[in-house]
């Protein structure tokens, strides 16, 4: 008995360590400094509710945090559409490539998340490739891909596109592609055979991919700093000026704190949504 549970605590300990240091300590840190008070960049213990009444009374917070939901809400969906092709290729097609064409999605992450957002600035900007192609056939420069929100949802896309991919790839592996045939058999067109059989079976992929993509796009700042413009600055570049130039530390927590709680409530929808997989209903019936 001793000896299990040494050798149970001999796994579960550092992991359990690491999140106790490095994850609940600093949130409950978070929650802590977000009923305390700023002043000349220092945090007083002064114990209110100060914080949470300037958020909610003061309107362009909430207008920052919408957009961010917009934002966040559209990156999810246009990943989704572009992830599911790229994910079914390679998992149906990829054979003995399949790792290799999985890692080729997540080239990007072989850089620093500021050099692929210049990246991207370089290709949609007033002089990037495109409006330089554009200008060497005559064509007007295209504004609106650039330093606009457009331009910010690109760049998101781009970041977290791999996510999305990896995690409807692992769910389409203990997929049996043998009942598309059989769909296919009984007269389903391949929307169909989709729409009924394969998105029921992996809901829980692209939901899991949904959630690392919308979380990140949340708390983002580095994409609609670089390429968003005066206008377009989200609910996580206000955040990151919380803790550096403001220097109010205490609005910052409690911007945290609303924060990580409409994550949770993204991830108690998204559980909600996945459903029991067993119970999808699916039916394969003759016709288009």
């Amino acid at each position: 008995m001793k000896n299990n549970r040494f050798f149970f605590w001999s796994l579960a300990g550092p992991g359990s360590v690491f999140l106790v240091l490095f994850l609940i300590l600093p949130l409950i840190s978070i929650i802590v400094f977000s009923f305390w008070r700023t002043e000349s960049y220092q945090l007083y213990a002064d114990w209110n509710l100060d914080n949470y009444r300037v958020l909610a009374t003061n309107a362009s917070y909430a207008t920052f945090l919408i957009r961010s939901l917009v934002m966040a809400t559209v990156v999810s969906a246009v990943s989704l559409v572009f992830a599911w092709p790229a994910a079914f290729f390679i998992t149906r097609y990829g054979g003995q490539f399949k790792i290799i064409l999985l890692l080729l999605t997540s080239t990007p992450f072989l850089t620093g998340e500021i050099l692929r957002v210049t990246a991207m600035q370089q290709i949609l900007g007033p002089i990037g490739l495109i409006n330089m192609a554009l200008g060497s056939f005559g064509f007007d420069p295209i504004a609106f891909i650039m330093y606009t929100n457009t331009s910010t949802a690109i760049g998101l896309v781009y970041l977290w596109l791999p996510f999305m991919v990896l995690a409807i790839h692992l769910s389409l592996l203990n997929f049996d592609f043998e009942l598309l045939q059989v769909a296919k058999v009984n007269g389903a067109r391949p929307l169909r055979a989709f729409w009924e059989i394969t998105w029921p079976l992996n809901r829980a992929g692209s939901a899991i991919g949904v959630v690392l993509v919308f979380i990140p796009t949340l708390a983002s700042s580095i994409p609609s700093k670089f390429m968003g413009g005066p206008n377009g600055s989200l609910f996580g570049n206000i955040l990151a000026n919380q803790f550096g130039s403001t220097g109010t530390w205490a609005l910052g927590s409690a911007m945290g704190v609303v924060l990580f709680l409409v994550s949770m409530l993204v991830l108690f929808l998204v559980w909600k949504s996945i459903g029991d997989p067993k119970r999808s209903g699916i039916t394969i019936k003759g016709g288009g």
